[in-house]
């Protein structure tokens, strides 16, 4: 009896993560970038459809928002490593 309790339990703990599948939501995923913000949140306050033109245009904002954000984070940081090359001895240039 205690085998066949066992056996149970084994059969159960490697099916089950197989039916969890099951029971997860099939609808559009919500994308989240890696800053945390929702693009799909911010575009639907105004009411606007998925799939609409309107929605398309505020997620084509958003990315363009973000790649501008980053590329002045990588100018940034491109900018601080050269004149720290090109100032070895001079600490805190930042405050030129």
């Amino acid at each position: 009896m205690r085998l066949n309790i066992s056996a149970h339990l084994i059969a159960l703990a490697l099916i089950s993560p197989m039916l969890g599948g099951c029971f997860l939501d099939k609808g559009q995923p919500t994308l989240v970038n890696a800053d945390g913000d929702d693009d799909d949140a911010f575009c639907q306050r105004n009411n606007v459809k998925p799939g609409s033109s309107e929605y398309i245009a505020c997620r084509k904002d958003r990315d363009v928002q973000r790649n501008n954000a980053n590329a002045r984070a990588d100018r940034r940081q491109r900018d601080l490593g050269e004149d720290m090359l090109n100032h070895p001895n001079v600490p805190n240039n930042n405050s030129r």
